[in-house]
């Protein structure tokens, strides 16, 4: 319970007008930890899970933005689909949301679905109170990439949604094409490796498409470098990225813990591909 209105109000009416001062400050104090309260709880009902007042505001905003995107980039072609539903509910349950804190991700999808959604003033409320930290912000968006993605394909509306969100945010269209083609090389990569798992473990599929030289191609673009640039500059292309998708330097910068499980996927895609560029390359 916030009674720090009550506390504060109290003090000065007894400064100023006494003990009448007193009793009038705690009502008027009383009032402000009220109206406190119930906004927070219109930011996607996630306000009850977080204990400072500080991971309310960061947290639930963060919550309540993604999942409205969410589903207002689902909305976008006239119709949520079942696979599009069941997108939502996995990244639910890979961000290992349960009981309450589900069923309050589930009432922002249902409110990013509106057609009279504001998505801008949401953005522009999740942007300030992330402090503008663009490798948190970058983070969500690869978050909805990801989500977006999972059925398959991106369909115009739906991109042009994705492209609101991106300018929103202070990313360029390019930005956002460079994340989306980074992302599905991450797909492709990480199937690669499955793949090959599956071969030592005797199950060999022969007429495979994607060959070494498609998995190398992909380990450039998860790290945004050509074939043609030098070590050096892959090695700061490597550090950069590691930097921005680092677990627990987003952590420190505001990204909740059921996001992080993302953060440390595409940390991991990152890792396997420079490794794969410096056992190509002969790096040391």
């Amino acid at each position: 319970m916030n009674i720090y209105g009550k506390i504060i109000g109290a003090l000065l009416g007894l400064i100023f007008l006494k003990w009448p001062g007193l009793v009038l400050g705690l009502f008027v104090g009383h009032m402000f930890d009220i109206g406190y309260g119930k906004d927070f709880s219109k930011r996607g009902r996630f306000a009850q899970f977080f204990s400072s007042q500080d991971g309310i505001q960061r947290q639930s905003v963060f919550f309540h933005a993604l999942f409205s995107a969410l589903g207002h980039v689902c909305k976008a072609d006239g119709k949520v689909t079942p696979d599009e539903i069941a997108v939502a509910s996995a990244l639910m349950d890979n961000m290992k949301l349960n009981g309450d804190t589900r069923q309050a991700a589930q009432h922002a999808f249902r409110d990013g679905k509106a057609k009279d959604f504001a998505l801008a003033p949401m953005l522009d409320e999740f942007k300030k109170h992330c402090g503008g930290r663009r490798d948190v912000l970058q983070m969500f968006l690869e978050i909805l990439i990801s989500a977006s993605c999972a059925d398959g394909r991106i369909t115009p509306p739906e991109l042009e949604v994705l492209e609101k969100v991106a300018r929103s945010l202070h990313f360029s269209r390019q930005d956002l094409h460079f994340l989306i083609s980074t992302y599905e090389a991450g797909q492709r990569f990480r199937q690669r490796g499955a793949h090959n798992s599956q071969q030592h473990g005797g199950s060999h599929q022969s007429h495979s498409t994607y060959s070494s030289s498609h998995s190398l191609q992909d380990a450039y673009r998860i790290l945004g470098v050509a074939q043609t640039d030098d070590d050096k500059a892959i090695k700061r292309a490597y550090k950069k990225q590691m930097t921005l998708h680092h677990p627990d330097k987003l952590s420190a910068k505001g990204l909740p813990a059921e996001a992080l499980e993302l953060a440390k996927g595409k940390a991991q895609d990152i890792q396997a591909a420079y490794e794969l560029i410096k056992e190509t390359r002969g790096m040391k």
